[in-house]
């Protein structure tokens, strides 16, 4: 696997390992994206980036999900994607 990279760079139409959250992100705001299933060894896809760069589209776990550019870059990601 590769090195670990935020979500926010996963590239459109890539697969990638959810690796775990950066230091610096907010208890309250990790427990939200766990509770939607953003848990460490999850497997995302991400579908899209809208053409300015914020929201992006990602698919895990069955369904689809938008996040914003600066909620992704919580989450660290790592696999062939990045």
């Amino acid at each position: 696997m590769s090195q670990s990279q935020t979500l926010s760079t996963l590239k459109s139409g890539s697969r990638a390992r959810i690796a775990g959250y950066v230091k610096n992100c907010k208890n309250s705001y990790k427990m939200k994206l766990l509770a939607l299933g953003l848990t460490r060894g999850t497997e995302i896809f991400k579908i899209k980036t809208a053409p300015l760069g914020d929201p992006m589209e990602i698919e895990l776990r069955g369904y689809r999900l938008s996040l914003r550019k600066a909620e992704a870059d919580v989450v660290l990601m790592e696999g062939e994607g990045l």
